[in-house]
This record gives structure tokens, sequence and C-alpha cells, in this order.
């Protein structure tokens, strides 16, 4: 890591449907092989097939799904005199939304249905629903942070 300044922060255009700045990184994030052209037709695909079963918008089920698997607080490792202890510690705002989408995306790929469209559209209804194995995940997350609040003063 430098010592003389941080870099500068990238932006990415937003996609060209919504024109959302979320989507894009969604559909980075699902990219597979430098391949964003497939990324976005399944993204696209799938917002519309929420909107055929559930009657709402793609984008806003998306947002609302996101906005449920937001972690608020997690555990680092910390070693402290020859001892590992897990110790909670607030999430920063960017990394809330890269850990709710990886867990979306890594849990909608593991789902049984056959297209990845398919698999992306019926996780983020049930993530926009508050139940489903990503809001599971924030939930262990944050009983997990809730055990370890005795070692909160070894923060860093």
């Amino acid at each position: 890591m430098s010592r003389r300044r941080s870099p500068e922060k990238r932006t990415s255009p937003p996609d060209p449907r919504f024109g959302d700045m979320m989507v894009t990184k969604f559909i980075n994030y699902c990219m597979k092989d430098g391949k964003r052209s497939v990324s976005e037709k399944s993204i696209y695909s799938a917002f519309d097939m929420i909107r055929d079963k559930s009657g709402q918008e793609g984008i806003d089920v998306f947002r609302t799904a996101l906005n449920n698997v937001k972690p608020s607080v997690e555990v680092k490792s910390r070693r402290i005199g020859g001892a590992t202890y897990q110790v909670p510690v607030e999430v920063r705002n960017e990394r809330r939304t890269q850990l709710a989408m990886r867990w979306l995306i890594g849990f909608a790929r593991s789902r049984p249905e056959n297209t990845f469209a398919e698999r992306l559209a019926a996780e983020l209804l049930m993530a926009s629903k508050n139940e489903g194995p990503s809001i599971k995940k924030r939930e262990d997350t944050h009983r997990m942070a809730e055990a370890n609040r005795a070692f909160a003063h070894c923060r860093w």
C-alpha cells in the first residue's frame, strides 16, 4: 500500500436501461470472464421476470432486496497477546453494498433453477420479502457480532 496518496476512485457510467449506478455495479459483480453483455442480458431478463411474477418493477425489487441484505456490523479477527478475538466492527457503506451484492449473487448461483436469470429473479424476490439464504447470512453476521460484543473494546 502506497504511503504517498490514496488512488482516485474510478466511476463507471450508469447502466443504459435504468441509468442507475447500483445496477452497473451489480452487472460488474455478476460478470464472468469479462463478458459484460451476457451479464447485462441475464440481469435485465431477471428484472423482467420479477415484473411478470410480482407485478412490481424489477429495479424497485432489486433496491429493496439490496437494502434488506446489507449488514450493519461484522466481525473481524484481532490477535491480542496470543489469543485471537472476533471483534465486532461497524461496516462502511461501500463495503455494505459490496457484501450484499456478493451474497445475493453467490446464493443465486447456488439455486436449483435452470438459467441464471431465473435464479437471480427468485433470490431477489425472496430477499425483498426478508426471507431466503442471503437474509439468513446477514442475520448470522449480526448474531455473531452480537455474541462477541464483549470484545468491542479491542477495536482498532
